[in-house]
């Protein structure tokens, strides 16, 4: 049970770095003056989700619920101990 503790924390400080470093990734989402103007109907603002922000976004996502799950396994074996 020791072993399966370490490992999880383990993973858990990396899924850390790595949330810390997808969200530092992101662009700002200060819209500006362009929503006002129509700007998000553009080819740009229609495939978001296929660009690099849309990967970012998505992998952001996943890390996050990665993070949650992992945090509330991790205090529930540290309480049963």
């Amino acid at each position: 049970m020791q072993i399966l503790k370490i490992i999880l924390t383990i993973i858990y400080v990396i899924n850390c770095i790595g949330l810390v470093v997808l969200v530092l990734m992101q662009e700002g989402k200060s819209a500006g003056l362009g929503t006002i103007a129509g700007a998000a109907d553009t080819y740009w603002g229609q495939n978001k989700g296929r660009s690099m922000e849309g990967k970012l976004v998505k992998a952001t996502k996943i890390m996050a619920v990665i993070f949650f799950v992992l945090s509330i396994v991790l205090s529930m074996q540290f309480l049963n101990a």
